[in-house]
């Protein structure tokens, strides 16, 4: 692994590596029959390279695959239970799990001061325990919520925004609306104000459902929302919601206001039908002003039955949920949890780890208290998780650097083979698993293309599977999965079931089915998890969706290379491909995602001028790992601004750049011949990268145009 510390041993340490190789040597010849007849190692090869999905149409501009998985029993439970709409999938977990533990919000007993070793003073929550409502009391409260939203004056198939971070309050208001027909606009907690208007004026909102910490934003968003007369807001544990200052008329309200209306109202639900729209779900927008794309009841169970095949739930288990549930993807992972009886735990960054930003002195983070078993998250959270690990043992002394280097290659040696090391796992790894509450076997990961370094690492140091998918907002985030005992990595697994992929011909790109050793093209999926459209938007719906023989697709931009077992690997994206002056294409994204992984990179942004031979970056380096290449570089000690202004660290940035991309495989002309460190990092609030951290390649290139043409000039 390039990653880490590849300082030469002293002798000492060498001499005491030697001795643990020639002991563990002796240990794997002793026990090498017992692992034999236990773990099976040729089961699991033949498991990973078995065939996932097979080719059901083929001509000579597009090839179609769809998996060869059966439906689960809770799929086919799904079915026998008549669930067609979200309002009806409750229904039936309520009645079917009713007292089991549903979702998990823990107590904030005080907000206190807590002095730091530099003198500084930081506010952090000590925390209590977990306190859940049953699949029974979800139910309940969402039938309150609902009656309590009429009772304000809410009308069935109009729209109410939902503007709210992830918690428990989310999930029940939502299902609300479901009861009565109301479609919910769900908007990112930190997108910017203008496109937070532009969604709540395009659906014609006058419900706003948010947050204590989110309603202040609203002073100044009430001004461009001429048509909102209500906000809803969901209290805070320990603090009292000021609602003076607002707009005169406007009627602000407490989330428990609401279910106390409910209670006393006597109003009928109104249910949904499977065509009726769910979720009109507004993009982070990549790419420009967020699109609102149309996702009904039909296509939320459609993804609901295939996410229930392609993820293996088992009793007992339990999901820590703290992505954004604006994003289809956690919605969908959380309603699957939610229908098989999985207890859902919230939780936030500020509050995971034992280590998080909020969490006091002598208090535990969410995840030792919750301990989950599946988490779903996004590769963003995984780098930085593999590069928390690579900087911890960077960190840990001569010897237990060069230890933990040797027992990641021993076991990555023997999980190619096909087994598992439980002594070394206990021993090296079990401290690292620990992390998360040391109870975690599955990561689900989407939103943006894994690197296999990261991949590898994580699943191999927090000794859990990792499983990848993809999908889009736009196929309510159905598309492919990986099949969990496909050890490989670098690619997203095959067709999810009831979804069908083609890959079609790019003939700019050169991308053809024909191509050898493997068929690529464009990735256009179809299936009843392909939404409805664009809200309000016509031009673009007939643009990318279509229909074709009674089915609906979507043209996703992406490339896509079919491998031999049905899998697919994301290889390309239409948008990202530049063309250099000598005829080069160059895959922004492909180069990005591997340059993440050098340490030094926290965040990058690549630009390629047509006109130009050579590409540049943007680039957010790592603090630490800055200080150490100008140390190394002999310059003197300066503080973070000083260096990413530095001509020398510029260049020796570009270098380190370099080296690292010759590792992964690039080519010359696609690695960055400059770069612009910038010390500023990108958020979200920023408006530099979406709620799911990918980045906004227009928005940054606006922002440091004037440093893009210093690149090229120089």
């Amino acid at each position: 692994m390039s990653i880490y510390n590849k300082k030469p041993e002293s002798w000492w340490v060498s001499a005491v590596l030697q001795t643990i190789r020639a002991v563990v040597l002796v240990y794997d010849i002793l026990s090498f029959p017992l692992h034999l007849v236990l773990q099976r190692p040729w089961r699991k090869r033949a498991m990973s390279r078995r065939i996932k999905a097979r080719i059901v149409e083929s001509t000579q501009d597009s090839v179609t695959v769809r998996s060869v998985a059966t439906s689960c029993d809770l799929h086919l439970r799904l079915v026998r239970d008549n669930v067609t709409t979200m309002e009806s999938m409750l229904r039936a977990a309520a009645a079917r799990w009713q007292d089991r533990d549903c979702l998990g919000t823990r107590t904030v007993l005080s907000e206190e001061d807590e002095p730091q070793p530099n003198g500084r003073v930081f506010k952090k929550y000590n925390m209590g325990d977990y306190v859940w409502r049953s699949h029974s009391d979800v139910e309940r409260e969402a039938g309150w919520f609902a009656a309590g939203l009429r009772d304000l004056g809410c009308q069935p198939k109009r729209n109410i925004a939902m503007f709210a971070e992830t918690r428990a309050e989310w999930m029940i208001a939502a299902h609300g609306c479901f009861k009565q027909s109301i479609p919910v606009v769900t908007i990112y907690a930190t997108l910017g104000d203008e496109a937070i208007a532009h969604g709540i004026n395009e659906t014609e909102v006058s419900t706003v459902i948010t947050t204590h910490d989110l309603l202040p934003k609203f002073k100044k968003i009430l001004a461009k929302t001429p048509k909102v007369d209500t906000i809803i807001f969901m209290e805070d544990q320990l603090k009292t919601t000021d609602r003076e200052g607002f707009k005169t008329g406007i009627k602000i309200i407490a989330y428990k206001e609401v279910i106390e209306k409910g209670k006393q109202a006597k109003i009928e639900f109104i249910a949904p039908s499977p065509s009726d729209t769910a979720i009109v779900m507004y993009t982070s927008g990549s790419t420009g002003v967020p699109k609102g794309v149309v996702l009904s009841h039909r296509n939320m169970v459609a993804t609901l039955k295939s996410f229930a095949d392609g993820v293996p739930i088992f009793d007992g288990d339990m999901l820590m949920g703290f992505l954004p549930l604006a994003h289809v993807f956690e919605l969908l992972a959380e309603s699957l949890c939610v229908i098989a009886g999985v207890p859902i735990g919230y939780s936030s960054p500020l509050t995971m780890l034992d280590s998080s930003s909020k969490i006091m002195k002598g208090t535990k983070g969410d995840a030792t208290i919750l301990q989950p078993t599946c988490i779903t998250t996004v590769p963003l959270i995984m780098d930085r998780i593999s590069k928390g690990i690579t900087d911890k043992v960077s960190r840990s002394g001569e010897f237990a650097n060069a230890f933990f280097k040797w027992a990641y290659s021993y076991k990555q040696g023997w999980m190619k083979r096909g087994y598992d090391t439980p002594l070394l796992n206990k021993v090296v790894f079990k401290k690292i698993s620990q992390l998360l509450g040391g109870k975690v076997r599955l990561m689900i990961g989407g939103g943006a293309p894994l690197a296999p370094d990261t991949h590898t690492q994580v699943r191999l140091c927090l000794c859990c599977d990792v499983i990848a998918g993809y999908g889009l907002t736009e196929t309510t985030s159905s598309a492919t999965i990986m099949d969990m005992q496909d050890r490989s990595t670098g690619r997203v697994g095959g067709p999810t079931t009831g979804t069908d992929i083609k890959l079609v011909n790019w003939e700019e790109g050169n991308y053809r089915v024909g191509n050898k050793p493997f068929p690529q093209g464009e990735i256009v999926i179809g299936g009843d998890s392909v939404a409805e459209g664009y809200y309000r938007n016509p031009e673009k719906s007939r643009e990318e969706f279509i229909d074709v023989g009674g089915k609906r697709w979507f043209r996703s931009g992406d490339i896509g290379e079919l491998h031999h077992d049905g899998c697919i690997k994301i290889i390309d994206r239409k948008k990202d491909l530049v063309k250099l002056q000598a005829g080069e294409y160059v895959s922004l994204g492909k180069v990005e995602a591997e340059l993440k992984t050098c340490p030094i990179v926290e965040n990058i942004c690549v630009y390629g001028d047509s006109s130009k031979m050579y590409t540049v970056a943007l680039l957010v380096p790592n603090p630490r790992h800055l200080a150490e290449l100008a140390a190394r570089i002999g310059l003197p000690e300066m503080d973070f601004d000083q260096l990413c202004q530095n001509n020398e660290v510029e260049k020796a940035v570009v270098k380190e750049l370099a080296d690292h991309a010759r590792k992964c495989g690039l080519e010359k002309f696609e690695v960055p011949a400059a770069v612009k460190l910038c010390t500023e990092v990108w958020s979200p609030d920023m408006g530099l990268v979406t709620a799911a951290f990918k980045i906004k390649r227009k928005d940054i290139q606006e922002r440091y145009k004037e440093d893009i043409k210093r690149m090229y000039a120089s």
